[in-house]
């Protein structure tokens, strides 16, 4: 597989994985499957272990996204961003392949293929080698939607936002009241909290910073969606 290594944030369904280097820990974005889910791979540049958000589809792509050779990272643990099942179509594969565990919130754990071996909550945390990622629970886009966020004490903060969050609005939600739960957690747990600069990382298409987002969180809770 090629890996880019200029980030944009863009990559093309069934194209080449794109990497960002950071000090302590590598992310490299796929897009897999025939709904362009993204796959996110952190790798920690220390001890070489890696945590891999939505193992969505494409087993083999996923596969070849690790490596295969001597160097490849250990794969500790895949987390799933919520319970849709265009989210964990290669969970188990993934997992098994690898001896890895898997993490999910409680509330969206019984549909998944795969009982996770850790149930997190919004505060709890989740290690990829030395490096340490927040567990957010956006409530709305499911029951137990989860982001990911790692404070980057080099840089700016990075938030894997799964369908909770997107360029251009919340998730999708099947009721007002689900859209109200989702716009007031995203507000309060992610805009409320966070810099401008956080660059944040959605289950699907481009990513986006906070900043070029804020201005139009008045104009999401007005139209509902």
């Amino acid at each position: 597989m090629n890996i880019a290594d200029t980030y944009t944030g863009h990559v093309e369904p069934g194209g080449d994985a794109a990497r960002r280097t950071l000090d302590a820990l590598t992310i490299t974005k796929l897009s897999v499957g025939p709904m362009d889910n993204n796959a996110y791979l952190l790798v920690c540049r220390t001890e070489n272990e890696a945590l891999l958000i939505d193992a969505a589809n494409d087993p083999e792509r996923i596969s070849d996204l690790i490596g295969h050779g001597p160097d490849r990272p250990a794969l500790r643990t895949v987390v799933t961003t919520h319970q849709h099942q265009d989210h964990w179509q290669a969970l188990g594969a993934v997992a098994g392949a690898n001896g890895s565990n898997t993490a999910a919130h409680p509330l969206d754990a019984s549909p998944l293929p795969v009982p996770p071996d850790f149930l997190v909550e919004h505060g709890d945390t989740l290690k990829v080698g030395q490096v340490t990622l927040e567990v957010i629970h956006l409530r709305g886009h499911t029951p137990g939607s989860i982001a990911l966020l790692y404070r980057d004490p080099a840089g700016h903060p990075h938030l894997f936002t799964g369908d909770s969050l997107f360029p251009g609005g919340v998730g999708k939600t099947s009721s007002p009241e689900d859209f109200t739960s989702l716009v007031d957690d995203v507000s309060a747990r992610i805009f409320d909290e966070l810099p401008d600069d956080t660059w944040f990382y959605p289950g699907h298409g481009d990513d986006s910073t906070l900043g070029a987002e804020r201005p139009k969180l008045a104009e999401w809770r007005s139209r509902g969606w």
